[in-house]
């Protein structure tokens, strides 16, 4: 079972049709939609600020998501993939965006809909990336701009097989 703490008085919430895998960590003030997965070895850590998520959000294993004490917030919307191993700090995502594995996105970033930061990326803090765009290096710049099929064939896709993923072991018991 995913250990989920309170904290500061604040115990994690979520919706429904959720799943956390047993060596999830999800940690005070998190607020979750529905059909959300926390994948094995990810920490959702609200202990000194909120975290707040839309549906169908996916923190894949080993990502870690957290805050700034008294300063940044982290909120993310609908439709969020969050890849294995990044790291998303006091920041805003909105819709239908994809987080690539192993990408550091630090305070105050603020990251448009429909958008993708690809795997290792580093977006420096109070980065602004603008909707439909692919951003990608160190420090993170836009590389192109997302086309409707790539939109398809991978924020959509990969948003859409977490929630396979997750069903997977909600069966198995």
């Amino acid at each position: 079972m995913a250990l989920i703490l309170e904290c500061r008085g604040m115990k994690p919430q979520h919706g429904e049709n959720c799943w956390f895998a047993p060596n999830a960590t999800i940690v005070g003030d998190v607020i979750m939609g529905n059909e959300c997965s926390v994948w094995f070895s990810a920490v959702v850590r609200g202990d000194v600020n909120s975290i707040r998520m839309g549906n169908k959000v996916n923190i894949q294993d080993g990502a870690v998501i957290h805050c700034t004490y008294e300063k940044t917030k982290v909120n993310l919307g609908n439709n969020v993939s969050i890849g294995h191993n990044a790291l998303v700090h006091g920041c805003k995502v909105e819709d239908n965006v994809l987080i690539g594995m192993g990408a550091i996105v630090m305070d105050d970033c603020y990251i448009e809909s429909n958008c993708i930061i690809a795997a290792g990326a580093v977006l420096l803090e109070g980065t602004r990336v603008e909707a439909w765009s692919i951003y990608a290096g160190v420090p993170a710049k836009k590389v192109k701009t997302l086309s409707p099929e790539l939109f398809a064939g991978e924020v959509q896709r990969i948003a859409n097989n977490y929630l396979k993923y997750a069903s997977w072991f909600k069966e198995e018991k």
